[in-house]
């Protein structure tokens, strides 16, 4: 079933795409560019989000460290 919805968003993909930039083509091709160009736009947000979420996972431990350093030196905690 997650096949054929992907199969599906393809094809959406590719319709709006080839209309988007007035380029002609047949359903199967309409088909093979909207799987390509959704396996890539994929993988490229899914390597963005990854690096994002490794990003904000740094700066978190940064302030969580920054913030516990404070307390303990201000005699607020411990």
């Amino acid at each position: 079933m997650a096949v054929l919805w992907l199969v599906i968003l393809a094809l959406a993909a590719g319709f709006l795409v080839v209309r988007l930039m007035k380029y002609g083509s047949d359903v199967p091709m309409i088909i093979i560019l909207g799987c390509v160009g959704g396996l890539v736009g994929g993988l490229t947000l899914s390597a963005i989000a990854a690096i994002a979420s490794s990003l904000a996972g740094l700066v978190g431990a940064i302030l969580g460290a920054t913030l516990l350093i404070w307390l303990w030196k201000n005699k607020i905690f411990g």
